[in-house]
């Protein structure tokens, strides 16, 4: 696992000085080694944890022939398979690295090599014979990679955005359109990023420049199958591929252990993992003194279960003081909440481990949200007069204050009606907006409102693309289909990545192997979501491996009380955030919009949790990075 940056520059200038002013920059995404090549114009750097072949897997690698050279963040699961391939093709290897087997597999195959892997990576290649630059990333996004084209030709790439904003030159301006999605989603998607001048390399995708032209295409997408037929077949089917998952996830020469929270996706994971070792696994926890929000006993169940080595924690840090600091991880706002325990067990298991594998991902391949239901039953809720009657609900709703529990009845017959009232153009994220198109003409200011590129998702891409494709599949794994490549993408993996690498530890999400994403997308949709029950065919294929109150009981989510918090602990930071004065100042929102939101989530009245965060972490991050 590393961080990955460098430039191709067009007149041939290489600045070392340079290249490790932006090395520097993503220290703490591999804080074991560093390493520099430079080629006439050319500079590539990593910065290394290590995992596998600690002595000799210094980066970046050369080939076997020495005419390409790689910058590697990652890990390829199947590496010892493309070794031997290769071996048997006469390539000798001096390292036991995966990155030695990736930048000779490209010499080998050319661009098709990377259909090959099986893992997580970001990777940048150079191609000293064709003066080729060749930046690659994995089918799902597990690592980020961000890139700048330079106006007087060349390429800059990092795999964060603070390392690209140390080359001289590139503008800092925000995107409104990437602010507006921002506000609209919590997180912005992919190619956008915040900034007008970087962009994001998407999921799948491979990006070769060369001739000062800069090429993108897509290598993998997930469609239909044609499934695994009956029940039982599929089971087997499912079970031997998140086994094979599982332990193709434990090769790791450091500590390895795992995040468990107690429900169905980190207990399956832990439960194969006990299959494959002969140690207990080490397991890592976070909680709330908040009882609704703690799952700390659900996940101590699992652990005896498994007789693991369990470690949890209540959080008792300086909430503010985390605000701060996870500010600063973020090269981008993102609002989702549950960056702060990502982050906190992302630590406490950094202090006995380098590796953590976790449950990311059930959710998005095997329907596990509310709203997956939600979904299922508008489909059938579709005339204007029916649509009508749970806005109507939503009305007397409004009248009960919201409760300081995570989720209850009221909470969710709110947030239900909510998504109702959106736009039905919008379908599928009705349920995932944060801001209407009224909220957003009462909050942006006009001039910010006529440059946002405000409209339905459906009409602005990426999401129209998506759309279009999503139209392959039958009910609810169009819905599936859309979250993996936007919400799990670019959210997700992104929360997972960020603060996982804050704490210099590496993560890994067997749920989220290809192939079993693959095999999820072939299963038919009613063995998703069955009646308002999520995940049916993961939980009957989970049962008898794992006991009936982890497999059934209610999801709850990783998340945290930042709507009690904003009210107490972070409500000074939060008055001080969106005080008139800095809100003015940057004349893209209108102060009494946000007055009165801070007004009537002070006085219980509204829950605005969402909304308040969302610009909270919008003028944090416009701090600490907007203003060079």
């Amino acid at each position: 696992m590393c961080g990955i940056c460098g430039f191709f520059q067009t007149p041939a200038n290489t600045d070392a000085a340079l290249l490790k002013k932006m090395s520097d920059q993503i220290i703490h995404r591999g804080p074991d080694d560093e390493g520099f090549f430079s080629d006439a114009g050319v500079g590539l750097a990593a910065r290394r944890l290590s995992i596998i072949d600690l002595a000799t897997g210094h980066q970046p690698l050369r080939s076997r022939s020495g005419d390409s050279w790689i910058a590697y963040n990652g890990e390829v699961y199947n590496f010892q398979e493309l070794r031997a391939d290769l071996e048997g093709r006469g390539c000798s290897f001096r390292t036991q690295s995966d990155t030695e087997v990736v930048v000779n597999l490209y010499e080998e195959y050319g661009l098709e090599f990377v259909k090959k892997l099986r893992g997580m990576f970001a990777f940048a290649i150079f191609d000293r014979r064709n003066r080729r630059l060749v930046l690659a990333r994995d089918p799902i996004g597990k690592k980020p990679l961000y890139y700048s084209l330079l106006a007087g030709g060349g390429i800059v790439f990092a795999s964060e955005i603070k390392s690209i904003l140390q080359f001289p030159g590139i503008a800092r301006d925000v995107d409104p359109e990437a602010l507006d999605f921002f506000l609209t989603l919590e997180y912005v998607p992919a190619p956008h990023s915040i900034f007008r001048s970087v962009r994001k390399l998407p999921a799948g995708h491979v990006l070769v420049y060369e001739q000062g032209r800069a090429a993108i295409h897509e290598y993998w997408d997930v469609h239909p199958g044609a499934g695994p037929g009956t029940f039982a077949r599929a089971r087997d089917e499912f079970l031997g591929l998140l086994e094979e998952a599982v332990r193709l996830r434990m090769i790791s020469d450091v500590p390895l252990g795992a995040f468990l929270s107690g429900g169905i996706d980190s207990s399956a994971v832990v439960a194969f993992m006990a299959r494959s070792s002969t140690r207990p696994i080490q397991t890592f926890s976070i909680g709330f003194e908040e009882k609704s929000y703690s799952e700390l006993p659900h996940a101590r169940r699992v652990a005896e279960k498994f007789k693991t080595d369990h470690c949890e924690r209540t959080l008792t840090a300086d909430i503010r003081a985390l605000v701060d600091r996870l500010a600063r991880s973020l090269d981008e706002p993102l609002g989702d909440f549950s960056n702060f325990p990502t982050y906190l067990v992302s630590r406490v298991a950094r202090e006995k481990v380098t590796v953590a594998l976790s449950g990311d991902g059930g959710d998005e391949v095997f329907g596990g949200y509310e709203h997956y239901a939600a979904q299922k039953l508008a489909r059938f809720v579709d005339p204007p007069l029916l649509r009508c009657l749970p806005a109507l609900a939503g009305r007397a709703l409004r009248l009960l204050p919201p409760t300081e529990m995570k989720k209850g009845a009221v909470n969710r017959l709110k947030r239900f009606s909510e998504g109702f009232a959106n736009s039905p153009a919008n379908r599928h994220f009705r349920w995932m907006l944060f801001l209407t198109e009224q909220q957003k003409a009462r909050l942006y200011t006009p001039e910010f409102l006529a440059r946002s590129g405000s409209a339905d998702l459906y009409a602005r891409e990426p999401f129209r693309t998506f759309f279009e494709r999503s139209r392959q599949f039958a009910g609810i794994n169009r819905d599936l289909y859309l979250d993996l490549k936007t919400y799990l993408a670019d959210d997700i993996m992104v929360k997972v990545d960020r603060m996982s690498m804050a704490a210099s530890l590496e993560t890994r999400a067997p749920l989220l192997d290809r192939k079993l994403v693959e095999f999820a997308f072939s299963l038919p949709p009613q063995w998703k979501v069955r009646g308002n029950r999520g995940k049916w065919f993961f939980k009957k294929a989970m049962e008898g491996i794992l006991d009936h109150e982890t497999i059934y009981r209610q999801k709850e989510g990783f998340s945290i009380p930042i709507k009690n918090w904003l009210k107490t602990d972070l409500k000074d930071l939060m008055l001080d955030t969106l005080a008139k004065n800095k809100i003015d100042a940057l004349g893209y929102f209108s102060y009494p919009t946000i007055e009165k939101l801070i007004e009537e989530h002070l006085a219980n009245r509204e829950n605005h949790a969402h909304r308040l965060w969302a610009l909270m972490q919008f003028h944090l991050w416009h701090d600490h990075f907007a203003r060079g």
